[in-house]
């Protein structure tokens, strides 16, 4: 028997906001993947991580209010580990 799966989010906005969430505390996921720090499997990762989240309006609120910059992910965004290893 398989176990059912959640419903996932749109991927155009997952990346979107995977990508932003990244930029916004100075990381450039292009450039760690050219620099050989994150996998194409990893950036993958992320996204399908980003579409399981319950909270995306809560995603673009915190850039709305952290868009000028901020020293880490947020806490309760599913990718915050692996943007936050990734701050130089």
């Amino acid at each position: 028997m398989n176990a059912p799966l959640g419903r996932l989010g749109d991927p155009n906005r997952a990346f979107w906001l995977t990508r932003s969430v990244a930029r916004t505390v100075g990381v450039n996921l292009s450039d760690a993947m050219h620099e050989g720090t994150l996998t194409a499997a990893d950036y993958a990762a992320m996204v399908t991580r980003c579409r399981m989240c319950s909270d995306p309006e809560g995603c673009e609120l915190w850039l709305a209010m952290n868009g000028a910059g901020a020293d880490f992910a947020p806490d309760d965004c599913l990718n915050a580990d692996v943007i936050n290893s990734l701050i130089a």
